[in-house]
């Protein structure tokens, strides 16, 4: 059972995406696993993968290798998501990600009523982005995983912390991320 799980979306080494992400991990504690999309092999669902998807689930294969990512990200207490703020929302992979985590039995199940009913134990959910410039309401990124751990995952807390204008001339960029730093250590207080 994973106490942290850290979804890094993040591209470049030196990612200041990153950077934040582990200044907010120093105050959490515990355990943490991570989920490299920049490693990992994950493929937009299609119908082949649907259908094999389809045939696991009816057959109650929960275990088997294709549903990891659902598997861990149920039984995970608290989810960092990392994920630079690229066209309006996040990197491709991001989306892929959350398509292979959305499962349903593994994640929600639908209830009587029509809606889902989560399955997943997570207490919290923080989502941190970094902007070359403005982050342009709505925030797409993060209102769509917001709205997925409300809506499906049953989350009850999701936060964001951002910073951005960082690749804005004239900008002090290290100001603007030790601002972003202050942020995270005064929510932790």
């Amino acid at each position: 059972m994973t106490d942290i799980l850290l979804v890094n979306a993040c591209v470049r080494p030196e990612s200041r995406t990153l950077r934040l992400a582990r200044r907010l991990l120093d105050h959490l504690g515990g355990q943490v696993a991570e989920v490299n999309l920049q490693r990992e092999a994950l493929r937009p669902l299609d119908a082949e993968t649907l259908g094999k998807r389809d045939a696991l689930l009816a057959r109650g294969e929960t275990d088997d290798p294709m549903l990891r990512y659902a598997r861990q990200f149920a039984a995970a207490k608290q989810i960092v998501v990392a994920a630079p703020y690229w066209d309006m929302s996040f990197p491709a992979a991001v989306k892929t990600y959350f398509e292979h985590v959305t499962v349903n039995g593994v994640t929600f199940s639908y209830g009587a009523d029509g809606r889902p009913v989560s399955h997943c134990r997570a207490e919290r959910l923080f989502y941190v982005m970094t902007a070359g410039g403005p982050i342009l309401p709505p925030n797409h990124g993060y209102g769509y995983v917001k709205s997925l751990a409300e809506t499906f995952y049953g989350i009850p807390e999701t936060t964001c912390f951002s910073a951005e204008l960082l690749d804005v001339d004239g900008m002090d960029v290290e100001a603007i991320l030790r601002d972003a730093e202050r942020r995270i250590d005064e929510f932790f207080g």
